[in-house]
């Protein structure tokens, strides 16, 4: 299986005693849904917040897409509401593994504000979780990129031993 084409990398951890195995997706999440999961509970993008804290998914960001996660969060929410959510935005930004982006297949999203994402996708290896797949289409296609909403990446990580 090519990892470009696929846009995903299977990580191993064996544990010797009792076999565990540990398999990570690599995946960027697209704002909407790191919003999502840190405001609402009990739902999909909120387990998946609490799996990219436990490093059970390989979260891939940007510079750009860390900087829109905070902007986003921060314009959105009261100042109270931001500042209980700033801690915990900040320790899982330290479990993401950023991405330096070298190249840029722009414009592939009628929404230019999606653009740095498919670039972080890309660049990082790793798959897109979005709630708006709409606008990933054509990168999808095109490009090859893996798109899936947070609820089909659930279902995934289920399947897997």
């Amino acid at each position: 299986m090519s990892e470009r084409k696929n846009h995903l990398v299977w990580h191993y951890i064996w544990c010797y005693n009792g076999v565990t195995l540990k398999i990570t997706w690599r995946v960027t999440l697209d704002t909407n849904v790191v919003f999502e999961g840190l405001t609402k509970q009990g739902d999909a993008a909120g387990l998946l917040i609490d799996a990219w804290a436990a490093e059970l998914i390989d979260v891939r960001i940007s510079d750009a897409l860390a900087y829109e996660y905070v902007g986003v969060l921060s314009q959105h929410l009261s100042e109270r509401r931001w500042l209980a959510i700033q801690p915990v935005l900040g320790a899982l930004l330290e479990k993401a593994r950023f991405v330096a982006v070298h190249y840029s297949w722009r414009p592939m999203s009628p929404d230019p504000a999606d653009e740095h994402v498919i670039d972080c996708a890309m660049n990082g290896g790793a798959a897109v979780v979005t709630y708006n797949r709409r606008d990933f289409r054509l990168a999808e296609s095109a490009l090859g990129l893996r798109v899936m909403t947070p609820l089909e990446l659930l279902a995934r990580l289920s399947e897997t031993p």
